[in-house]
């Protein structure tokens, strides 16, 4: 499968050019893939304050970010959103919001709008209501829609994103003619990575190889027909490569994440990785974190890598692909990401796609993203 939308370098020569401000982990909705850790709950008590917030933006301006998006959870959770984006505008960055559109009234958008707010990565989940309440665990799919209308009336440019797995994947078509009815300009169908929720749901999450190849070719019929009136990325999933994305652009190299409780990361999936001390922007200067901390040294360039990833001629190409799905699927960070086909645990990719498949295999209920649910699934 060509890797459309889903490769991309770019040498940030040593500056964290992508933030994300992970402003809460607070979010009305259940979503059974949601990439917020398992004890999200624990995290709600510490969040940053405004100020502290603030802080953040002016270290990490000075540090040359230039692209931030707002997320969460849901950042619309936050009262102090549009103080924020304000204050990231007049410091230079170029702000996007990505948000489920819950809480976006027409009164906030129009104050976000005023405040600098540049771009709006709306998530829509189906083009059927239903199966978007079900999913999401809420009462949700008008609103999304009202919602994006709304935000092309007020004419901010949109990103429609669509996580695509097994309960969605053959909508396409009718999630492409929907957002071509919203007039959105780009369309983004991000089969899911498989960390926190969606790692526990994976089963019942995963579609077939067959579903994704008629949805990769509906995708490619629509691009014919649209031409340049609407941008369509599908990002294939790791488990059905041969070789893993170049996560991040590598480990520490473009990218950087603040939680809601002030802890610098890699990635938003870093925390995953057990052993890893992380840092708070309360304890310690941004620069410092970004420059010297041994977290962010870590897993850069290619020291740390092993074999066959330190001998491998595509190391610059993928970086050995992610630490956290590396870790997840073998149990430690340095190894080959499983999901390369060279990797010596290729394997147990391998046995997750035969095993969604298995003859008799039990059917789970989905597990939706709750306070204490997480947990309970793990001991079972």
């Amino acid at each position: 499968m060509p890797k459309d939308g889903s490769s991309f370098s770019l040498d940030g020569q040593g500056k964290p050019l992508w933030l994300a401000l992970e402003l809460t982990y607070r979010c009305p909705l259940k979503c059974v893939w949601c990439n917020n850790p398992l004890d999200f709950e624990t995290y709600t008590k510490h969040e940053l304050s405004t100020e502290e917030w603030k802080k953040v933006l002016r270290e990490s301006r000075e540090l040359g970010s230039l692209q931030l998006g707002f997320t969460g959870g849901e950042p619309m959770m936050r009262d102090d959103l549009e103080e924020l984006v304000g204050y990231a505008n007049e410091l230079g960055f170029y702000t996007n919001l990505i948000t489920s559109g819950i809480g976006l009234s027409e009164q906030r958008l129009l104050k976000l709008k005023e405040a600098g707010l540049k771009q709006i990565q709306l998530s829509v989940q189906s083009s059927r209501g239903a199966l978007t309440d079900e999913l999401v665990g809420a009462k949700a799919h008008e609103i999304k829609i009202e919602v994006a209308h709304m935000i092309k009336r007020h004419g901010f440019p949109m990103v429609l994103n669509v996580p695509v797995f097994k309960q969605n994947v053959e909508l396409v078509e009718e999630i492409l003619a929907l957002a071509e009815e919203i007039g959105v300009d780009y369309l983004e169908f991000a089969n899911i990575q498989y960390y926190n929720w969606a790692l526990l749901n994976r089963e019942e999450l995963l579609p077939s190889l067959e579903q994704l190849q008629a949805a990769e070719a509906a995708v490619q019929r629509a691009r014919v027909r649209l031409g340049k009136k609407m941008t369509i990325y599908f990002v294939i999933p790791d488990y059905f490569e041969d070789r893993p994305k170049a996560c991040m652009n590598g480990w520490g190299a473009i990218h950087l994440t603040i939680a809601p409780d002030g802890m610098a990361l890699p990635c938003q999936e870093s925390r995953v990785i057990k052993g890893l001390e992380f840092v708070s922007v309360r304890d310690k200067p941004l620069k410092w974190i970004w420059e010297e901390s041994p977290l962010f040294r870590k897993y850069r360039g290619e020291e740390w890598m092993k074999e066959p990833c330190r001998t491998c001629p595509e190391k610059e190409k993928d970086f050995g692909g992610c630490r956290c799905q590396a870790f997840l699927l073998t149990g430690d960070a340095s190894n080959t990401d499983p999901c390369c086909s060279k990797s010596p645990h290729h394997h147990v990719i391998e046995e997750a796609l035969k095993q969604k498949d298995a003859p008799f295999r039990v059917q789970r209920p989905l597990v939706k993203r709750m306070p204490g649910v997480a947990s309970v699934q793990f001991m079972e």
